[in-house]
């Protein structure tokens, strides 16, 4: 599976292309805006998007997810139903940001233990709550790649103080979910640079192992 990063909206959220090399079919996670140049990425790498992916409602992750379904008249699959009434709020938000987005429903929600395909790839889902309550997060096992979204950051940890954020919901989903997944496992952010989980254990100052002692 090979990937690339189209960063979108002010808030420079990490919009990811992910496609199947043998079919050029795609997955396009996290939508949140600035459409044209998902779409310029798109054409320059000569792929056939057929997803949407979404890891939670936040408008600079899901605010363009409509519009991009309405021109490549494809599915959005994800976040977790919890995460409906963020979704709902996409407009307001997006207008406090000076930015436009649309609220949808997906096509379909997604559960923890799920799959997604495009092409000859597949995603599997963890559902980590704690930055929003219906996170999900989408793990290529082939590869050891993870798309977190606003789950982990290199150095930090996703926001809690937001409606039905929570702390230890949180530190749970990274130290009971993603860790266990191994040490040498990448994962690209919703924002800012990739790391490892196994650099994230050793150094993060949030949930990393020096927090026990």
């Amino acid at each position: 599976m090979r990937h690339r990063i189209v960063p979108v909206t002010p808030l420079e959220q990490n919009c990811t292309l992910l496609w199947c090399e043998k079919t050029r079919q795609t997955a396009v996670l996290d939508p949140g805006g600035d459409i044209g140049r998902v779409l310029a990425a798109l054409d320059e790498e000569r792929l056939v998007p057929v997803l949407i992916l979404i890891t939670h409602g936040h408008f600079d992750h899901a605010g363009g997810a409509a519009e991009l379904a309405q021109r490549c008249a494809i599915p959005i699959a994800g976040p977790h139903v919890a995460d409906r009434f963020w979704i709902d709020e996409i407009p307001e938000l997006g207008r406090a940001y000076g930015m436009s987005g649309q609220s949808f429903t997906p096509d379909r929600w997604l559960e923890e233990g799920d799959t997604v395909s495009f092409g000859e790839e597949t995603l599997e889902v963890l559902h980590c709550p704690g930055h929003t309550p219906g996170h999900v997060v989408f793990y290529h096992r082939a590869d050891a790649l993870l798309l977190v979204g606003d789950v982990l950051f290199r150095g930090s940890i996703g926001r809690t103080d937001f409606p039905q954020g929570n702390h230890a919901d949180l530190i749970a989903s990274i130290r009971q979910k993603l860790f266990p997944l191994g040490d040498e496992v990448r994962f690209i952010p919703g924002h800012g640079p990739l790391s490892t989980l196994g650099d994230e254990r050793r150094w993060n100052p949030f949930v990393g192992d020096s927090r026990d002692n």
